[in-house]
Formats: C-alpha cells, structure tokens, sequence
C-alpha cells in the first residue's frame, strides 16, 4: 500500500492527497483493502475513532502507543511548527474515518472463539465502507470494504434464526437474559468540529435468538430505556441492516 500522510491529533482534519480517495476506491472495487490491526491505545493516539471508545487509554498507555507507531514508522515529525504525520495503512484509515459521517456501532454478546465482540461499520459517499472490527483484547482490525459486501459479514456475525413474530414476545429483560445470543446495533448520523466527532440522531435494531428463534426489538419512543417488539417486517437482516443505514 503506497504511504499517506495524515495529521495527528489537532484541530484540523487529514490532509488527505490528492488523487487517493479515487485511487482506494478503484482497490477496493478489485477486492477488500487491509489496512492492518492496532490497539485502543495507538487508535486514540492518532485521534481515530476516538469519540467511540469505551474510555481513553491511561497517558502511559498513549506514550507507549506512540513509541511503537513510531518505531514501525506510521508516526513521524513533521518540520518544525507542523504537526505529527500518521503514514501507511493507519493513514488512509485515519483518512476515511475523518469523511465519515455515519457510523454503525454493533456490539454482541454470546461470541465464540476468534469472534469480534464489536463491530463499527463506517459508510463512505462511493459505496465503500471503513470496517473495525474489535476483539476482547482491544485490537481493532481495519478494512475498507464494498458496502453490501460489509453489510453481509455483519449479518452473518449477527444472531441468526427463523423469525419470530412481534406477537410471540412477551418479556424483553427475560428473553436478553436467557438468550443464546444478541446483539444491539445504533445507527448515529454525526458532525465534525476539528479532529471532534459531534454525535446527532441515532436509531437502534436489537437482535436476540432464543431457542433458535429470532427476535428483533427497538426502543420504544417514549421511554429509550425500554424495548418494544419490532414491527412486523419480513425483510432480512441485511435488508434491515441497509434500512437503518438509509
């Protein structure tokens, strides 16, 4: 992969060259784009997906992050007075998580052996999208996808069943306690101020399977806190998946 600068953290956002956008999406039309697996820490040093995280890294943790980028030569100063350049893979992730302005935040209980417990799915304007996805370690494997392509691999990471319907549901609290698996998927729509992601509208899609079966629920409009059966909907979860990303 040809090297990229971007800026580390700072009030600005990716100087991004020149003819790259064009030039990653034509590499991702041949097949998925790997852009390599970092820690929180070194993410968080690099002001990518900051705003959602679980909590920032200790100081000690950044410090170290920012002695193994440099090492590997993702980080290197720039002249005196510019800023920190981001290079390589971490910078084109940097680039395309800086475009934006969705993100689809899925979160699963229930997972295997290998399995991501966290999956962020970041749409991009040409039908491409920037994948995280995150392992109980905290390592974040990065990828740049087709979006339909992304969107599949999620439903297949998703809890999976034969449908059960709104009527069949009875108990919410109950059924996530006993569930095999589950899953609870936002939508955000979100702005930038500087390097800051500014949260705005969100909806959510709750998948839970139950002996087999699948259930699906959302928050119910005047109370968030409390989940109401889904409506009834005969698409599949893909189809739901592309709906909440619509």
């Amino acid at each position: 992969m040809t090297a990229v600068d971007a800026p580390a953290p700072g009030p600005g956002q990716a100087n991004v060259p020149e003819g790259l956008v064009s030039a990653v999406v034509g590499l991702v039309d041949t097949g998925p784009v790997l852009l390599g697996a970092y820690t929180i820490a070194e993410l968080a040093a690099v002001d990518a997906i900051v705003d959602f995280l679980e909590a920032r890294p200790a100081d000690e943790a950044l410090a170290e992050a920012v002695r193994s980028l440099a090492a590997r030569q993702l980080i290197v100063a720039g002249p005196p007075g510019e800023q920190v350049q981001v290079r390589g893979d971490l910078g084109i992730a940097v680039a395309f998580e800086q475009r934006a302005r969705m993100v689809l935040d899925a979160r699963a209980t229930g997972i295997g052996p290998g399995e991501p417990w966290r999956i962020l799915l970041l749409p991009q304007p040409e039908q491409i999208c920037l994948m995280f996805r995150i392992d109980t370690y905290g390592v974040h494997e990065i990828g740049l996808y087709k979006l339909d392509n992304a969107v599949r691999m999620l439903a297949d990471w998703l809890p999976k069943g034969p449908r059960a319907r709104p009527a069949e549901v009875a108990d919410a609290d109950g059924l996530l306690a006993r569930s095999e698996r589950s899953a609870l998927v936002t939508v955000t729509e979100y702005t930038t101020q500087g390097s800051a992601e500014i949260a705005g509208a969100s909806r959510d899609l709750v998948l839970v399977r139950d002996e087999g079966r699948l259930h699906l629920f959302s928050r119910d409009p005047g109370d968030r806190a409390r989940l109401v059966p889904g409506q009834e909907d005969d698409r599949d979860v893909p189809d739901l998946l592309v709906g909440l990303l619509a």
